[in-house]
């Protein structure tokens, strides 16, 4: 496909920048005066329409991964949803005018430079799906990292149709694509999941059988066990009692050392860390459009490009539901 460059394409952009590392309301400054990115042969160009916070931006701008981040100044942000505006000569699955979406780090501890937080980011088509019809822009930013995160863990822990599963933490981000995920792609006989007091109906609006209070009930000493628990909350040294014997345990935000069958689920395909594909969400673009899989936005959100800062501070402080989005960019 021949590199289309249209004239409307400013050279110079706003983005949300770090110089160092620390946290979001220490480093991040939105800058007016950034490069709009080149792309190289095998990327496009997305004119950013809405992006989604993760647990995994915050780690970063603090300097998790130091070793192998890309040097500073650094945009931030891992989730785009936009609109294809330049494509590179060797790309052949999408076109300028395309509606996507994807989580633009391909290794989520390899990051590159070009984050979402920005009017404008350089994408590797291969991490890129077609956006789903029925969504919006800041329903599809939600999706990416979320949904990849879910469907890779549930894959690895082996459930499948018939199988019984107990989500912990099932109202959060990730938590709340386990549920429906289990329900209506791997065909969970029974789905549970845990929240707060408060967030219990979500449970039951996404498709929980069985939503438990945390707090206030020992799920670990209930007389059911499931076949598959998934901790997306930090609670695997307990959620391993509540699993059948043969059965596993999965988390993706280990307290501490975890003991089988507990395992650690950080890889979506043949990696050794969470790695993007545009792939899975290909795959899973049907059960969206039938509307089996709906994103979860945060009350709070969409929140505009210009409060980011205040997004960041809603995500860290544990109490979000759903997934923070920032619309419209800017």
């Amino acid at each position: 496909m021949a590199t289309s460059t249209p004239v409307n394409i400013p050279s110079k952009m706003k983005a949300w920048v770090y110089g160092q590392h620390g946290k979001p309301e220490d480093v991040l400054k939105l800058e007016s005066e950034v490069d709009v990115p080149n792309i190289n042969g095998d990327q496009v160009l997305i004119k950013v329409l809405a992006a989604s916070l993760n647990p995994i931006d915050f780690k970063r701008m603090g300097g998790s991964f130091k070793a192998t981040d890309c040097p500073l100044s650094t945009v931030a942000g891992y989730v785009v949803a936009g609109v294809v505006v330049r494509v590179g000569s060797k790309v052949k699955e999408f076109k300028v005018g395309d509606e996507v979406y994807g989580d633009i780090h391909e290794q989520a501890h390899y990051p590159k430079d070009s984050g979402s937080l920005a009017e404008y980011t350089a994408v590797d088509e291969k991490v890129l799906a077609q956006k789903p019809k029925n969504l919006s822009f800041a329903e599809a930013a939600s999706l990416p990292l979320a949904v990849q995160t879910a469907y890779g863990g549930l894959e690895s822990a082996g459930l499948s149709a018939g199988k019984s599963l107990l989500v912990l933490g099932g109202a959060g981000g990730v938590g709340s694509f386990i549920i429906q995920l289990a329900k209506h792609v791997f065909g969970a006989s029974k789905v549970a999941a845990t929240s707060s007091a408060g967030k219990l109906e979500l449970l039951k609006t996404v498709g929980a059988d069985l939503a438990i209070d945390y707090k206030k009930n020992k799920y670990e000493d209930l007389e059911e066990k499931f076949d598959v628990v998934f901790d997306a909350f930090g609670e695997s040294s307990r959620g391993i009692k509540a699993v059948k014997e043969g059965g596993r345990v999965v988390t993706i935000c280990p307290a501490g050392p975890v003991v089988p069958p507990t395992f650690v689920f950080v890889k979506i395909t043949g990696s050794d860390m969470v790695t993007s594909t545009g792939s899975v969400l290909s795959k899973l673009n049907p059960y969206i459009e039938e509307g089996k899989l709906k994103p979860v936005i945060d009350p709070k959100a969409p929140l505009p490009f210009s409060n980011a800062i205040e997004a960041f501070s809603h995500l860290q402080s544990g109490r979000a539901t759903g997934k923070v989005a920032i619309y419209p960019i800017p």
